[in-house]
């Protein structure tokens, strides 16, 4: 099936190097990636011929050093692939080149894939050096199994997403072109704003860090289109600096640091599929506006707007066991909103958030979405057409409509995230301080800690709150958390990393610091950690 001079010509897999396809594919540093690259060309055709759909590939390691890279699979409606072909790719990636055809075969019988399908296969790379030859690798993969392609080059990964989404529903979604999800994005932010009256232009003025990554490219082309009514203040836009080097949304997430000073500020991963805000007050202290006050913010909006259009519409929010404790408290006690917490990884939220009439999820670290079933927007397209509703049910159920149409469904979009926030954030009249003042965030910390053996020592059950291996662990968390008021803690095996995360959280910042650094030594201690031992924050 694949030609032997087009496949060899790509390098085995480097000795002792084992690749597990996960939540955010494969990653590890660039110069072991063209063979994978070139056999995820394959798996991709092969998963197009199955689904007879449009399929895509996306060369990306998101918030990574820059010196590494990875590849993402994007299924027919824009969403993750699903859990079989995930274990397909990493069956394919750890393969010896001699018995790659044979485990190609395997796939084939296994699905039933009919080889005289057509398949088509849609590429896209962020800003990485390395990407230009990874792409090509993938486009190589794809033609050697008749696969055609159409290569976008330069663009987020939530935009590939929605191009997958856009070519599979014949364009109900969108047209599957960058303009055109520049056009449906910036209508639907320009109608929303215009609900929001006598706005002056520091309201509109945004500053955006974009990691020195695809995101800042991407929102320099949008900024026409948005016209006056955003003014994007571009920092880190890759005219100097390294990709996501002390900048972008996880340095921002994990170091609790602003790479820029401003009374409305956020920041942008790698790849651009995460968001996170954060304001300098007037006394120079630093304030972050997580998933979790993106969450809060987005539902309660939605919520208000459900309510006065007369609309019975179940909304949730879905969570991680990353989410803070006061959000939570904040959901369930005052907003009346349902919340579930789920295992970390935008797959397993975007499935639960399909559960709801309304699912919104937010990962901690900024990368989520809002998920409309198919039935709700029946509902409101219906009444958005009743001659018969008043004008309040009216302009609701408008602002719903407009603000479908803003959101990307298919997966988190920093960009579609921002307006939404954007458009939020006017309408209700309220600044970031405002936004902040909604619930107070728990003093929280994240650490890591390297493990000799594979990270998956650590077990875990209950949505990944409670872990269940090492014998002994949990009970010694248990223990560490009793010391401390208003304090939880967690461990689990990093999804992205060759590590094992450590989150904390207590009434202070100094508790959940000390709480953090002890669980953090009984995870090295009782986990097999290598390296010296876990040192004090302070």
């Amino acid at each position: 099936i694949v030609p032997m001079f087009v496949y060899n010509c790509f390098q085995n897999q480097p000795e002792g190097l084992t690749l597990q396809y996960g939540t955010a594919g494969f990653r590890t540093h660039a110069k072991h990636l063209d063979h994978i690259m070139f056999r995820m060309g394959l798996l991709a055709t092969l998963r197009s011929k199955k689904t007879k759909s449009t399929i895509g590939v996306m060369v990306t390691a998101s918030h990574n050093p820059e010196e590494d890279n990875g590849v993402k699979l994007i299924d027919p409606m824009g969403e993750m692939v699903t859990a079989a072909w995930e274990g397909y790719a990493t069956q394919l990636a750890n393969a010896e080149q001699d018995s790659l055809l044979k485990e190609l075969k395997d796939i084939i019988k296994k699905e039933d894939i009919d080889m005289s399908e057509p398949a088509s296969v849609y590429v896209g790379k962020d800003t990485r050096p390395s990407s230009a030859s990874l792409s090509q690798a993938v486009l190589d993969g794809v033609s050697s199994l008749g696969g055609k392609t159409h290569d976008y080059g330069l663009v987020t990964t939530p935009q590939l997403h929605y191009m997958v989404c856009c070519c599979n529903t014949h364009g109900c979604y969108g047209s599957p072109t960058v303009e055109g999800y520049y056009q449906k994005l910036s209508q639907a932010f320009l109608q929303l704003t215009q609900n929001a009256l006598n706005r002056t232009d520091d309201q509109k003025r945004l500053l955006v860090d974009g990691a020195n990554g695809i995101g800042a490219l991407k929102m320099r082309e949008m900024e026409p289109f948005l016209r006056s009514e955003l003014q994007v203040v571009l920092s880190n836009d890759g005219s100097s600096g390294k990709l996501n080097h002390m900048c972008g949304a996880d340095y921002v997430k994990v170091q609790q640091k602003a790479p820029q000073v401003g009374e409305r500020c956020c920041s942008f991963d790698g790849d651009a599929d995460r968001i996170v805000y954060y304001y300098t007050d007037s006394k120079g202290c630093f304030h972050l506006l997580d998933g979790d006050k993106i969450a809060t913010l987005i539902s309660t909006y939605l919520k208000e707007l459900l309510t006065q259009a007369g609309l019975n519409l179940q909304i949730a929010v879905v969570q991680t066991a990353y989410a803070n404790g006061s959000s939570t408290r904040y959901l369930e006690d005052v907003m009346k909103v349902t919340v579930c917490c789920t295992k970390t990884g935008v797959k397993h939220l975007h499935h639960a958030a399909q559960e709801y009439d309304i699912g919104v999820y937010f990962e901690a670290n900024g990368h989520g979405t809002v998920l409309f079933s198919k039935a709700a927007q029946k509902q409101i397209q219906e009444l958005v057409k009743d001659p018969n509703a008043n004008d309040e049910r009216k302009r609701a159920v408008k602002l719903l409509e407009s603000t479908i149409n803003l959101i990307n469904q298919t997966v988190g979009d920093a960009i579609s995230d921002m307006l939404v926030i954007e458009a939020v954030l006017a309408i209700r009249g309220m600044s970031a301080q405002d936004w902040d003042a909604i619930y107070t965030d728990l003093p929280n910390r994240q650490l890591k800690v390297t493990v000799c053996a594979d990270r998956r020592v650590i077990d875990t059950t209950d949505a990944e709150r409670r872990a269940v291996s090492p014998e002994g662990l949990q009970d010694t968390i248990d223990t560490l958390v009793k010391k401390y008021k208003s304090a939880r803690s967690f461990v689990r095996p990093s999804g992205t990393e060759d590590v094992v995360r450590v989150y904390a959280e207590a009434d202070t910042q100094e508790s959940a610091d000390s709480l953090a650094h002890e669980v953090s030594l009984a995870v090295y201690r009782l986990a097999g950690g290598i390296g010296d031992e876990p040192k004090p924050l302070h």
